[in-house]
């Protein structure tokens, strides 16, 4: 049985992930096979079944995750811990091995992103040095603190692949009565891609909105009400044709709407727009 369906190099990236190695090589070894035998999947865009079952033995990781890179909870009685035993310094030698491409392929996945470039413009850096962290096996530690905390994954499954990737040892804020989670999004090619929560203080969320939700842009963020589904004078994100974007919109007589946006500006009728969300909060970024 094979797994057509998926791209070869992107259950690859999981599997070195899932072993924490960076290379053909290394996985091979992992799983006791030959090196040609792991580019042969690549040549034939196809991972068998076997191969797959091995890792989930091997490591613990999460089938679904290993087929489609979307995070589930693993139960903890699968897990095999590579951690008994190392405290101290044989501890911080393993994390400080586990950079490089198994690292940056879970902190994609902990964003829900695809490209290294969206990570880069998430934290403002180039496409150079996420790529060096590859070509040096670098341990971002930095990076990867922060994307737990933002994120909610598990630090332990961030730095090592092991563990639940949202279980109990995920990162939380402390308790705060004044102090709410919300939905966070990042608008990402005008969609709306879900990238976990965003803590945010009470007093901002108006009491008549009731579906609040975070929105972060590249120069912008924004804080919406999702249920707001009748168009009126304000700011809002749209779907027009499929893409999303954030526009100022002004009602016109005949039911006809002004639609203004950073990179255009029309009228249409109002149905020609659906409504994604109503903007209450606008944040500026200045660096």
């Amino acid at each position: 049985m094979n797994f057509e369906e998926q791209s070869a190099i992107d259950v690859l990236e999981r599997l070195y992930a899932s072993y924490n190695v960076s290379t053909q090589k290394d996985l091979a070894e992992c799983m006791k096979l030959h090196p040609a035998n792991v580019s042969n999947w690549v040549q034939r865009n196809s991972v068998p079944s076997s191969a797959i079952i091995t890792c989930v033995l091997d490591t613990g990781a999460d089938l679904n995750w290993l087929l489609t890179g979307e995070l589930k909870n693993l139960s903890s009685s699968a897990i095999n811990d590579r951690l008994k035993g190392k405290v101290g310094k044989s501890l911080y030698d393993m994390v400080l091995s586990a950079g490089g491409k198994p690292i940056l392929r879970r902190m994609l996945d902990a964003y829900g992103f695809e490209m290294q470039k969206e990570l880069g413009d998430r934290f403002n850096l180039s496409s150079g040095t996420i790529s060096s962290w590859i070509r040096r096996n670098f341990f971002p530690g930095d990076i990867i603190v922060t994307c737990a905390l933002e994120t909610g994954v598990s630090l332990r499954w961030l730095v090592t692949g092991q563990g639940d990737m949202k279980g109990e040892v995920a990162f939380s804020l402390p308790a705060n009565e004044n102090v709410t989670d919300i939905p966070k999004y990042q608008l990402l090619s005008g969609e709306l891609k879900s990238v976990g929560s965003w803590a945010c203080d009470k007093a901002l969320i108006p009491a008549s909105v009731s579906s609040p939700a975070f929105v972060d842009g590249t120069k912008n963020s924004w804080v919406i009400d999702r249920d707001a589904k009748i168009i009126s004078n304000g700011r809002w994100f749209v779907d027009l044709d499929g893409a999303i974007d954030v526009c100022d919109i002004a009602r016109l007589p005949g039911n006809k709407i002004k639609v203004s946006s950073s990179s255009a500006q029309f009228d249409c009728d109002v149905s020609d727009v659906k409504p994604v969300g109503l903007v209450f909060l606008t944040l500026e970024k200045h660096i």
